[in-house]
């Protein structure tokens, strides 16, 4: 395992707070996150992460899905354009179709489809995509917000790449 609680232990408060921001939108989040520096071990971090997460409701992870940009969309950070990178590598006909679900997914639910794009291609993230659509809002929000809790995760250990 990485480094990161080293990373993170070192930073001063204001630089572990957007450090922080940059792997989970939620304010609320990084708060807890920073009362609990500094931390023993990268797995008491990722333990951290996952318990302040959890603790978290539903206006807190929309906040966090809102910091992200939409699948095949523009904008994001470099993080976000390397996640989302094998989108710009699909057909037109597959980004058309990423788009316009994209839509009604927001018309649905009201927040941007989050799905834990690394090592994903565009074919997979539509199908997941179109197969959310179907779900009730809390069954969504519930998968949506696992998915960010796999960013978040994934995003702790680039701190320290």
């Amino acid at each position: 395992m990485s480094e990161a609680h080293a990373v993170l232990n070192a930073l001063a408060p204001a630089e572990a707070r957007a450090a922080l921001a940059r792997c989970c939108g939620s304010s609320r989040w990084v708060a807890g996150m920073l009362v609990r520096r500094p931390w023993a071990s990268t797995e008491a971090l990722h333990a951290d992460a996952g318990q302040v997460w959890r603790a978290l409701g539903g206006a807190d992870w929309r906040e966090a899905f809102a910091a992200h940009p939409r699948i095949g969309g523009e904008g994001g950070d470099g993080w976000s354009r390397q996640e989302q990178a094998q989108v710009g590598q699909a057909a037109a006909d597959t980004r058309a179709a990423l788009r316009a679900a994209n839509d009604r997914y927001f018309e649905r639910f009201g927040y941007i489809f989050i799905v834990c794009a690394t090592g994903r291609s565009a074919e997979q993230m539509l199908a997941l995509l179109q197969a959310r659509l179907g779900n009730d809002p809390a069954r969504e929000l519930a998968l949506a917000a696992e998915e960010q809790a796999r960013i978040t995760h994934l995003r702790l250990e680039k701190l320290s790449a």
